[in-house]
């Protein structure tokens, strides 16, 4: 595919020594994603001992490396170390899946987690090679999308939330939305399958159709005026984790996170209640939105936000829920093209546009009465 990266992902290993991140050590070796657990120890364990001196001597026993998960684009590692004093520590290896720099933006991605961990959110960054980085280890376990529903940790989601977006990260702070919207539709609309079957599907989209879809939501929602925000923008369940003894919530993976309007990241947040499967019946009622609005705006007094306030940010957060669809309907498309793994990025683009043009009707409509109003 001789099609120009929308991001090129493998510079910035490279130019972490030259930025912020100079503190944090560096290592060009990269590790292959697809090796069997036994082949990727040995790696790793080399990776380990050339980004931290204090391990290059140890021997290779005193280092284990378990999965934790595989994400639809990234490989998760736990590596445990036993020191010669006998101590324990553990980090979290991350390997990028291959060919994710043509959906993200990674030194975006690795310029907000410094900001981010030295605000309290995620884990510690401790490393950055070739394909990957390497993080401290949280001791907590992943969400499933009906936990989300819980109206307990549905309030300390959008707590957290309205912390998150409260964090100054440096740089532009242009919405990146419509930017990568249409640097996604651009890529995804000139893809070339050689799989038959995915050739038949893909044919069968209307791609003049998407773009007049995408322009229409972004002229109404751009007149909502909404706030711009340093969004999470893949708030799924499995970017949250939750120590229950210590009743702890935590974001973690950044690697979508940009400026972006804040009603994106919430109808974002809330298309992700049905998780991969895509079961829109799990879509929080208007009562459940209200209950998270209302710990967003104010946790500390969470029942004396205003009904105009509360009416605001419905309007807004259903308008940018279509704007979550779309991009995600484009990403997969690319994905379907890019990725190795085993998924199907095509029905899943058909799920999401489909939900789209299902919900569209109901939510434009509700923003034009709204800006109607004096």
């Amino acid at each position: 595919m001789g099609a120009a990266k929308i991001w090129n992902a493998m510079e910035v290993a490279e130019g972490a020594r030259h930025s912020l991140i100079a503190k944090i050590p560096s290592s060009p070796l990269t590790v292959d994603h697809s090796l069997s657990m036994t082949r990727i120890k040995p790696k790793i364990v080399e990776l380990c001992k050339d980004l931290f001196n204090q391990w290059s001597n140890l021997d290779d026993s005193h280092f284990s490396v378990e999965t934790v998960s595989g994400g639809i684009t990234n490989l998760l590692l736990k590596v445990s170390v036993r020191e010669d004093d006998g101590k324990n520590e553990s980090m979290t290896v991350r390997l990028y899946g291959p060919n994710t720099e043509y959906v993200i933006n990674r030194e975006r991605e690795l310029q907000a987690i410094q900001h981010l961990s030295a605000a309290g959110f995620g884990a510690k960054l401790l490393g950055v090679f070739g394909n990957g980085m390497v993080q401290s280890f949280i001791d907590a376990r992943t969400l499933t999308p009906s936990d989300m529903k819980n109206p307990k940790l549905a309030a300390e989601i959008a707590k957290q939330l309205r912390m998150f977006h409260q964090v100054e990260i440096p740089g532009s702070k242009e919405p990146q939305l419509w930017n990568d919207v249409l640097k996604f539709f651009k890529k995804a609309s000139t893809l070339q399958f050689d799989d038959g079957d995915k050739k038949i599907k893909y044919e069968t989209i209307l791609f003049q159709e998407v773009h007049n879809e995408i322009i229409e939501v972004k002229e109404l929602t751009d007149r909502l005026n909404a706030p711009v925000v340093f969004a999470h923008n893949d708030l799924l369940s499995g970017n949250l984790m939750l120590n229950e003894d210590k009743e702890k919530l935590y974001f973690i993976d950044f690697e979508y996170g940009s400026y972006n309007y804040r009603g994106f990241d919430i109808g974002n947040h809330f298309n992700e209640y049905a998780g991969y499967d895509c079961d829109y019946s799990l879509y929080p009622s208007k009562d459940e939105q209200f209950h998270f609005f209302r710990h967003y705006l104010d946790s500390d007094k969470p029942n004396e936000v205003s009904d105009k306030d509360l009416e605001a940010l419905y309007v807004e957060t259903s308008s940018y829920m279509l704007a979550s669809h779309l991009y995600w309907a484009l990403w997969a498309l690319i994905q379907a093209k890019m990725s190795p793994i085993d998924f199907d990025y095509i029905g899943y683009f058909f799920l999401r546009y489909n939900e789209y043009k299902k919900q569209k009707e109901n939510s434009l409509s509700l923003a034009k009465s709204h800006l109607s109003k004096p």
